[in-house]
């Protein structure tokens, strides 16, 4: 399994060879380096491969922390889960880049998704609002009633669709096409969007 972690960019549109146009996303990634590497034989029971990226500011890393990352001063440590013939492909310190990805591989991508803030049910789960006459004032967005008789016994049903926070969430895309890749500028472009605002860690892994 092929994977790397990156931060989003921004979207453009680039060319094939054939001439078709198509929309991408950005993607600055890698290099990784691995800072760990668990197994199933091991104390974690599982096999995994633990990677570091990008930099933080020493001083703002708890020691705890500096401790998982031998020494560095990575800004993110993420895990991908491998399999058993995999994990001994890697050892810790090894770097990871993107000459292993290629054109037209098929990938998986995840990301948090933009933060909305608070919004209504129109905007938040697509209600339609009120009708637009016959009395109406100021209900064109209201989500109508939310308990009453019946099946509901007289209140509000747990998961009942309503107005609150929105966005921000762990958003998995998956079957997205890499339509190119640039190990010397760093950059990778995946056909389509992806998830989450600019500056935001997208985790990219090659579907099996």
């Amino acid at each position: 399994m092929k994977f790397i972690l990156g931060t989003k960019t921004n979207m453009t549109q680039i060319f094939d060879e054939a001439g078709m146009v198509h929309p991408v996303t950005v993607l600055k990634a890698g290099p990784l380096t691995v800072t760990a590497v668990k197994t199933v034989s091991g104390k974690d029971g599982y096999n995994a491969v633990q990677v570091g990226f990008g930099s933080h500011a020493e001083k703002n890393i708890t020691k705890p922390v500096k401790g998982q990352m031998k020494g560095g001063n990575y800004m993110y440590l993420r895990e991908f889960r491998t399999s058993t013939e995999e994990t001994p492909m890697y050892t810790v310190g090894d770097n990871i880049d993107l000459s292993t990805f290629s054109s037209g591989d098929k990938v998986t991508v995840s990301a948090i998704s933009k933060g909305k803030g608070f919004q209504g049910v129109v905007k938040r789960h697509g209600f339609h609002g009120g009708p637009r006459s016959h009395g109406q004032k100021h209900s064109e967005r209201e989500p109508g009633s939310i308990g009453g008789g019946g099946r509901d016994g007289g209140r509000v049903a747990k998961g009942k669709r309503m107005a609150g926070r929105m966005g921000e969430d762990r958003i998995t895309s998956k079957g997205l096409t890499v339509v190119a890749v640039s190990p010397e500028t760093g950059e990778l472009f995946i056909r389509g969007a992806v998830p989450g605002r600019r500056g935001t860690l997208v985790e990219v892994k090659s579907e099996k």
